[in-house]
């Protein structure tokens, strides 16, 4: 049977305030996606009753069994962190940069307002579901594939 299309809706849960993976180098900023689970209902057999057999051993009653659904996990639940741009830095005239950019390559359509509303954050959803990330809170890389954040040059 098919997967269950609603159990693929990424929950976004935003900006977590304070988190960060284990590893996270001190005054960075994470988001996190979160991906459910990916269940399937399978047809299988369940036992109803179990075969009888008398003190000899020899089967008096086969073993009854039914077709019932049971649900079974194709992909596990995947979390994946990502580093966003602080909130110092997501001023409005950096939301509107955001806008523009999105709008330049033809994944918003919206007003350039300066505010991350739901148009802003589904063109963010929309440009960074292909990398994987499943959020609308804008990635650190996203905002350097726009063009928006500098990037860090290695020292010599």
């Amino acid at each position: 049977m098919a997967p269950d299309s609603a159990a693929r809706t990424p929950d976004t849960s935003g900006l977590l305030a304070g988190s960060a993976p284990p590893d996270a180098p001190p005054g960075t900023c994470w988001g996190k996606s979160v991906e459910p689970a990916v269940i399937e209902t399978v047809i299988a057999p369940v036992l109803v009753n179990p075969e009888q057999v008398d003190s000899n051993g020899v089967v008096i009653s086969p073993a009854i069994y039914r077709n019932a659904p049971s649900p079974k996990i194709v992909q596990e639940r995947q979390e994946t962190w990502f580093e966003t741009p602080c909130e110092d830095v997501m001023t409005p005239e950096f939301i509107e940069s955001v806008q523009r950019a999105l709008a330049a390559r033809n994944i918003y359509d919206g007003p350039i307002t300066g505010r991350l509303d739901s148009a802003t954050q589904s063109a963010i959803r929309t440009f960074q579901e292909p990398d994987g990330i499943l959020s609308a809170d804008l990635s650190l890389a996203s905002a350097r594939a726009l063009g928006l954040v500098t990037v860090p040059v290695p020292a010599e």
